[in-house]
């Protein structure tokens, strides 16, 4: 049984920062691609990051521009999203993720993950 605990939300002002993690259990974590979305009210649920099995690939949605940084440490099970210059555009309930493909480099179609933590909101005051 795959689970995934995010935490690090909260509440910020714009321009401020925050750092999420994703504590995975349940399987091997090493070897599966990993992802974060985010969904804000009356909105449909969007791709943020992705991270490689390896950790040698990383990508990110298009509104990111340089802001967040997704990473991971293997030995840990951890999962972590840096997030810099945060707006109010970004406040939203952030999801970690993972797909059931082994050895996969992630992808932004949210179709491509089969696991999904409960989430944690991140609300950016201006």
């Amino acid at each position: 049984q795959v689970q995934l605990v995010e935490s690090g939300g909260g509440l910020v002002q714009a321009g401020g920062s925050l750092r999420l993690s994703c504590a995975a259990s349940g399987r091997i974590f090493s070897i599966y691609a990993m992802g974060w979305f985010r969904q804000a009210p009356r909105k449909e649920r969007e791709f943020v990051a992705s991270i490689s099995w390896s950790g040698g690939r990383t990508d990110y949605g298009d509104f990111v521009k340089g802001r967040f940084t997704i990473s991971r440490d293997n030995a840990k099970k951890m999962v972590y999203l840096q997030m810099n210059s945060l707006k109010p555009e970004d406040t939203a309930i952030y999801y970690c993720t993972a797909p059931e493909e082994e050895f996969g480099i992630g992808v932004r179609n949210e179709m491509g993950y089969a696991y999904w933590g409960q989430g944690t909101q991140v609300t950016v005051s201006s």
